[in-house]
């Protein structure tokens, strides 16, 4: 297998003498029929607005292969140990699909365990849905609370936001959410919730988590306070490892575990998002959520990168990134359900791909991860799209749209429908993002020439927001292999927590950082 620096390839030394496209003359009928691929549940990739034309696509399709995207995404579906820094697997393709061969670990077949903690859930699941398991005081269980953090929270509550209205009236609890440290996030979720019909979820794979383990103690004295008779133990379960001291504990109805082999922010298809998804909208939605995902996961296993959506977003972006030194890319999701599907991709992207040294732990000279950022249209065209337009730096952006409207309530008012008024407002801007529109007036004048992509489909269903969630975590990888680096650990997560700790226990030696605590009132 050949692991090198991307600016070791002979294609990077291609592309970086190969013209730029001008995307305002290169934007066509032709193009926008031609650019297209399919990937999981129907959902369709148009890159007609991106600067590739027939050269530099067959240049990416060379460095795909000098970088063997496609071989090392097969070890991940084969159990290789492809987390270095961790000297780990990277299983969560797993969660929703076979592998390409058994991967065993321990005597244990790793997609057996998946499937097993995702069935305990479903059989669980239905036992608080007739009510066979009820509250400490006889009350039936109609809300579930999940507590995490980062991953254990982005990706599930954007998940749960995005399919609350598809089932509507069909959905078995009310899902809520608290991540944040800050009491009032707490107090905002408990002060509007009768804890008696409450379940929690507690999610942290260590254990150990402070910010999830200060608010499951934060629950547990909220349920004193509202009700003496409440027995937090009978309204609590844990998503956690199997070797955490969450595991087994009397403290929960129930434990589900999940393994060193999936990170926080690829952890929505294991029990982390099962947990919460079944409880809310029964195992039939979730299982068809898992079968999206596998559609586009098996996509990405083709080695035509016309065929392949995930690997051609993956090269493009990595072409924006290194040759067109776009710093910054945006994912504009026209779809109220996907109202928070920007923030998990911000931890996808940034925290998986925010790496300056390569899988051998060198310096890399060349950028890596470019900063995420969205908001659903319209709302952002009223909001930064200002500066997308005519700001100074040149944005690539991501666009998502649906033909229909998940609820299907709608009227026609001067003469269109919303839905329609929505999907007219996206196709405009792709439009005027690549043509501009030339102005005598500088402060009309457009430059055009801003690129963007479209992912569509016809509705915002399970199936279609599993293989959108696959479509980005392939993308995220395939970029990985193209830098050489790992984009499976988080290091930068811990040097915050370490003096976290070192704050609140009063090891801290350091002047100036004590100085700023005290400021703070600690």
């Amino acid at each position: 297998m050949n692991y090198q620096n991307l600016d070791q390839t002979q294609s990077y030394k291609k592309l970086k003498t190969t013209t730029p496209v001008d995307i305002k003359m290169e934007l066509t009928e032709e193009k926008v029929n031609k650019y297209e691929i399919k990937t999981g549940a129907n959902i369709k990739f148009n890159y007609a607005a991106l600067p590739v034309n027939t050269k530099i696509l067959e240049i990416l399709s060379g460095l795909s292969k000098e970088q063997d995207l496609i071989e090392k995404y097969k070890l991940i579906l084969s159990g290789a140990t492809m987390n270095p820094g961790e000297d780990r697997k990277v299983l969560h393709h797993l969660t929703r699909m076979d592998p390409l061969s058994p991967v065993i670990f321990e005597n244990h077949n790793i997609r057996d365990f998946y499937v097993e903690q995702q069935e305990r859930i479903n059989i669980f699941a239905g036992k608080i849905h007739s009510g066979q398991i009820k509250g400490s005081t006889g009350k039936k269980f109609d809300t579930v609370i999940q507590i995490g953090i980062g991953g254990s929270d982005l990706g599930p509550r954007a998940m749960y936001i995005a399919l609350k209205e598809i089932v509507g009236e069909k959905a078995m609890m009310v899902a809520n959410f608290i991540s944040n440290v800050d009491p009032d996030d707490a107090a905002s979720v408990f002060g509007n919730t009768n804890l008696e019909s409450t379940l929690f979820i507690l999610v942290s794979k260590s254990g150990t988590t402070q910010e999830t383990l200060a608010n499951r103690d934060l629950a547990i004295k909220w349920m004193g306070k509202k009700n003496p008779d409440l027995d937090p133990s009978k309204h609590m379960i844990a998503v956690t490892s199997a070797t955490s001291p969450l595991a087994d504990s009397d403290s929960f109805l129930d434990s589900f575990y999940i393994d060193d082999f999936i990170g926080g922010r690829y952890s929505s298809t294991s029990a982390v998002g099962g947990a919460v998804l079944t409880l809310a909208f029964g195992k039939d939605v979730f299982k068809e959520f898992l079968d999206g995902a596998a559609e586009s996961d098996k996509n990405a296993l083709n080695e035509d990168i016309k065929e392949n959506a995930a690997l051609m977003d993956a090269l493009i972006g990595c072409y924006m990134r290194n040759i067109l030194d776009y710093r910054i890319s945006a994912v504009l999701p026209y779809s109220q359900g996907m109202s928070r599907f920007p923030a998990h991709l911000q931890q996808l992207d940034m925290e998986s791909n925010g790496k300056s040294v390569n899988r051998n732990g060198e310096s890399l000279g060349y950028k890596t991860g470019p900063a995420i950022f969205g908001e659903p249209g319209t709302n952002g065209q009223h909001s930064f799209y200002q500066l997308l337009h005519q700001g100074t730096d040149i944005i690539p952006l991501q666009f998502i749209g649906f033909k229909e409207s998940q609820q299907n309530v709608d009227l026609t008012i001067d003469g269109s429908t919303n839905q329609t008024k929505l999907n007219a407002n996206l196709t405009a801007q792709i439009f005027a993002f690549a043509r501009g529109s030339q102005n005598a007036n500088p402060n009309k004048n457009f430059s055009g020439g801003r690129p963007s992509s479209l992912l569509y489909g016809t509705k915002l269903t399970p199936g279609a927001l599993g293989a959108l969630l696959s479509h980005f975590e392939n993308k995220v990888m395939f970029q990985g292999f193209l830098w050489n680096i790992n984009s499976f650990d988080q290091e930068g997560v811990q040097l915050g927590k370490k003096l976290t700790n070192q704050i609140l226990s009063g090891e801290s030696k350091d002047k100036a950082l004590n100085l700023i605590a005290g400021k703070l009132g600690i």
